[in-house]
């Protein structure tokens, strides 16, 4: 299972109004739920919200990559967002986030789900990468920038 795969077009959103952190998961979890039928967006929240209670998943650098299970989820689900505005996200650095890399997996996705995290750090913890993706002025830019880093960092 790639990022790539589990990533397509419609689920690149850009310039997504921010606030804060319960905002834009709140933002997420409608969306994604009324693109996919099988999810409820209070439940997708309210495990995106517990997961964060444990600790943030702002991995610095503006970066953050909520994540939780799900028992309606058949298999993975990712979103990015990039945000208008950066906000607090109670980021390990202290720094506000604007990238915002959001993945859901079912509830026996071990392996998979770690793979999947270890590929978002790996594809955001790079600086040309970020700085690629803030510098993208259109939901289809982002999601090509988006793409070719994952490209590269599944091949390099």
């Amino acid at each position: 299972m790639t990022l790539e795969a589990i990533l397509p077009p419609e689920r690149v959103l850009f310039d997504v109004p921010g606030g804060s952190k319960k905002r834009v998961l709140e933002f997420f979890s409608t969306f994604i739920a009324q693109n996919t039928p099988s999810l409820d967006s209070q439940e997708v929240f309210s495990r995106l919200i517990s997961r964060e209670r444990l600790g943030s998943t702002g991995i610095g650098h503006g970066v953050a990559i909520p994540h939780s299970r799900n028992p309606h989820c058949r298999s993975p689900i990712a979103g990015f967002l990039k945000l208008a505005e950066p906000i607090d996200f109670d980021a390990v650095d202290g720094e506000p986030v604007d990238l915002v890399f959001v993945l859901l997996v079912s509830e026996e996705a071990d392996d998979a789900h770690l793979a999947l995290l270890g590929q978002v750090a790996a594809v955001m913890n790079d600086a040309d990468t970020r700085h690629s993706l803030r510098r993208a002025e259109s939901q289809h830019a982002l999601h090509e920038r988006l793409v070719d880093a994952i490209r590269r960092q599944s091949s390099g």
